[in-house]
Parts: C-alpha cells; sequence; structure tokens
C-alpha cells in the first residue's frame, strides 16, 4: 500500500474521534514515521490525551500512559529489578516505557531526575538498568503533554531535553461548527474510543517508514534546511540554538509531508510547513529579547522570511 493511501486512512479514522485537527493530526503522523517524538503543549481538554490514545488504537499498538507528579521515581517509568527468594536471583520487571505509544502526561511536574530517564530512550531506543541494556520496540513513540499557563510546582524541562523532542505544537480550540460535532459524537455514544477499531497493525507501518526513507531530497535543499538551523544560533537576543539534531528532524520530516503528498521528493513548502515546530523549542532567549517582547515562535518566523529559498 502506498504512503499516502496509508496517511489519508489513518488521518481520517483519527479525525473521526479527534474533531477539527487536520494540522496536529499530520504533523503528529509525520513525527512517527520519522521516528521522531512530540510534545503536545497546550491548556487542559483540548484532545491531547484522546489523540494519544486514538493513535494507539488505530494501530493496534501497545499504550501506556504515566502522569508525571512530583514523586513520581525513575523506577517507576524504567522498571526494577526483584529479588526471588526461591530462586535466589533478582528477576527485572519492566516498567511502563516498554511500550510502542506512551503518553507522558504533564512532564514538567516530575522532578529533573525523573524526566532525565525518559532522555536514553528516546535518544537511542534503549534503557540501561542496573548495568545492562534493555531494548524497547523499534516503533518507540513518546508524545508528552504540559500546560503552558500552570507553572505553579513544575520543573522547566532543561535544553538537553527539549532537544530530543522532534517537534512541538499544540491543538487549540476547535471552531463552533466542529465542538458541535464532538458535542454530537459524544451523545450518540458514551466514548467513541469505544468502538474504534485498528486500520493496520503497527508492524505494518514499517513500509511506510520505507517509503518515507526514499523521499529524495536535494542538494540545496539540505543546504537550505542547515542555513535555517545555524541561523538560529546567530540570532540576536538567543543564547542557545537549534543543535544538528534539529536538522535531522526537519529533513526526516519533510521526507514524510513529501510522501504523505504523493511526492517522491521534498519541497521548500514541506520544510517551512514544520520548521517553527522543529526549531522553535530547542531556542533559549536572553533576558533582553525577552524583556522587549520577543518569542521563540516569532523569531523563526522571521527567519524563515530571511532565508533565501533555493530556486
Amino acid at each position: 500500500m502506498d504512503a499516502p493511501t496509508i496517511y489519508q486512512t489513518l488521518h481520517d479514522q483519527i479525525d473521526q474521534v479527534v474533531k477539527g485537527q487536520y494540522n496536529a493530526i499530520r504533523k503528529l503522523l509525520a513525527a512517527f514515521v520519522a521516528g521522531g517524538h512530540v510534545l503536545l503543549e497546550d491548556l487542559p481538554g483540548t484532545g491531547k490525551t484522546t489523540l494519544a490514545k486514538t493513535l494507539a488504537l488505530s494501530l493496534a499498538a501497545r499504550f501506556h500512559r504515566i502522569q508525571f507528579t512530583p514523586d513520581l521515581l525513575p523506577s517507576d517509568i524504567l522498571g526494577v529489578s526483584i529479588f526471588d527468594q526461591q530462586q535466589q536471583q533478582f528477576h527485572f520487571h519492566a516498567g511502563p516505557i516498554f511500550t510502542e505509544v506512551l503518553l507522558v502526561d504533564e512532564i514538567n511536574r516530575a522532578s529533573p531526575r525523573t524526566q532525565s530517564a525518559l532522555l536514553e530512550a528516546m535518544a537511542e531506543g534503549q534503557v540501561s538498568i542496573d548495568g545492562k541494556q534493555h531494548l524497547l520496540s523499534p516503533h518507540f513513540f513518546v508524545i508528552a503533554t504540559q500546560n503552558p499557563v500552570e507553572f505553579h510546582g513544575t520543573y522547566p524541562l532543561p535544553e538537553a531535553q527539549m532537544d530530543r523532542f522532534a517537534m512541538r505544537f499544540s491543538l487549540g480550540y476547535i471552531s463552533p461548527e466542529e465542538e458541535t460535532l464532538l458535542l454530537d459524537s459524544f451523545q450518540a455514544e458514551s466514548n467513541p474510543l469505544e468502538k474504534l477499531k485498528a486500520c493496520f497493525a503497527i508492524d505494518e507501518l514499517q513500509s511506510l517508514k520505507s517509503q518515507v526513507q526514499q523521499v529524495h531530497i536535494s542538494p540545496e535543499l539540505k543546504r537550505y534546511i542547515v542555513d535555517l538551523v545555524r541561523s538560529s544560533r546567530e540570532m540576536e537576543g538567543v543564547m542557545l540554538g537549534a543543535s544538528p539534531r534539529a536538522s535531522l528532524a526537519l529533513m526526516r520530516i519533510s521526507q514524510a509531508l513529501a510522501a504523505f503528498d504523493n511526492l517522491d521528493y521534498v519541497t521548500p513548502e514541506h520544510i517551512q510547513e514544520i520548521a517553527v515546530d522543529v526549531i522553535a523549542h530547542r531556542l533559549k532567549l536572553d533576558n533582553q529579547a525577552r524583556f522587549n517582547g520577543l518569542d521563540e515562535y516569532a523569531l523563526v518566523r522571521d527567519m524563515i522570511q530571511r532565508i533565501a529559498v533555493p530556486q
């Protein structure tokens, strides 16, 4: 099955439950097939958890949800070795990180020590416990959430962890018409998720991932990506710019978008479509820039306007 058909089938399936989020679903699926992880920063009740659950159900994927709280420990995520007195040896009991779709709810409410338990898993697809490496699923995908306006009792994510997320974006509120459709769907049945059936097995997504990797991206567009990312390191008011990991994410996700659009090559528009979501969260502004009312999103949008597009 070709990439546009797989994408459209998945998109339509998710759209049955998560109303009015065309762009968010497109970005989420692009990050997933590109092997990235996503940070959803939005207000409560906008559908973040529902979006994650719907993706997992649509792919018959294993799904775990972890509610991050200040008292959560790394072992609550990774697992723990327990001594068996009869066999006189330790047995490892896997934690919820051993899954395929992992929803980390309110990631900034756990301590930095607990947040750091995700770093190796997100970067290398494995976790190290008691000196042993345990491989995660090849489809391991983290969807983390945080509330952008509630900071009481939170621990801001350090730059190293923000860099592990391929994209950060918001869902936002849907239109009145779409919200009415949402009410209709929940009036007809208690929860649309209960009747949702998988349209693919998650292993079938390997075909889609292979097609994405084969999408051509010209040397000129690769240099365009590098110029965008390097420009973020040289902008006035930016203390820390985007890393080369941002360049990789920008290339891979733009390849996924091109495949979704039934193209075998990337266009500048694909790169520009997700540049803000890939780059902005990796920037750290100095105090003067923030005092002047600047934010990361505006700086990246301005950067896109300034950098010459290859012809």
